[in-house]
């Protein structure tokens, strides 16, 4: 966690009140984490809005910028817009507990949150499941739909194996 420390949010000595932070993510940042990625050459702006009571914390992370993708059709690298925006409540209890969705329990004598691995997943969540171009045309894409395989439903009848049919005969007779 020590190469993340650059993503920690210091809180304590924060008033209670809204404060802004900012970040700029590229391919260093998702370097830190040992996972293989989707995309190439990210470029990301990333506003960190805290949001301090006096018992919890409110964070809102928006990132915005572009990557790198490859085409799924054409194989060709193009270059994809990045918007997302995710709401995290931050609580003081005994130990770190995420296993809630959109809550997190850090230890009460905390004085800053790191928001790394939120960066890496708002950033994850953006990105699409099937990677298409603008440059694909119309064209393409029909030619595409019509050499693909079809979801047809047939209704053949299934004809009987004549070596079961013996057997049949003697369920049907009991």
């Amino acid at each position: 966690m020590d190469k993340l420390r650059n993503y920690d949010v210091s809180f304590s000595g924060l008033k209670t009140g809204k404060h802004e932070f900012k970040f700029d993510i590229d391919k260093e940042f998702f370097q830190l984490f040992d996972t293989e990625q989707e995309f190439t050459n990210p470029k990301i702006e990333v506003d960190v809005l805290l949001d301090k009571h006096t018992t919890f914390l409110e964070f809102e992370i928006k990132t915005e910028g572009t990557v790198e993708l490859v085409c799924d059709i054409t194989n060709e690298n193009f270059t994809h817009p990045v918007e997302n925006q995710i709401g995290i409540l931050v609580k003081f209890g005994e130990e770190y507990d995420d296993s809630e969705e959109d809550v997190i329990t850090i230890p009460a004598n905390d004085h800053a949150f790191n928001i790394s691995q939120l960066i890496y997943e708002n950033v994850a969540l953006a990105i699409p499941m099937k990677k298409v171009s603008p440059n694909v045309s119309d064209e393409d894409l029909e030619i595409l739909e019509k050499f693909s395989p079809k979801d047809s439903v047939e209704d053949k009848e299934h004809e009987s194996d004549p070596r079961w049919d013996a057997l049949k005969n003697l369920k049907n007779k009991n």
